[in-house]
């Protein structure tokens, strides 16, 4: 069965800035990207609290490593 997809919308700056940083780096499109950046933050939170909501600790910790990644 084929994988289904949706569209997400960025701002058309974010973006420019992806498309500037995923150059050279193996990644085929900006679509790509975010959908690995996506599985990285869903994956780091399912693995430290699998029944928890998101306390005030992830929150920081995935405002940093998005601000990392120049999402924010």
């Amino acid at each position: 069965m084929p994988t289904k997809y949706t569209t997400v919308s960025i701002p058309d700056s974010l973006r420019q800035r992806v498309e500037n940083m995923i150059q050279g780096s193996g990644f085929k499109s900006v679509s790509d990207y975010v959908t690995y950046v996506l599985r990285e933050v869903i994956a780091m939170h399912e693995e430290e609290k699998l029944s928890h909501p998101f306390d005030k600790k992830d929150v920081e910790r995935i405002r940093a490593r998005l601000k990392a990644l120049g999402y924010i």
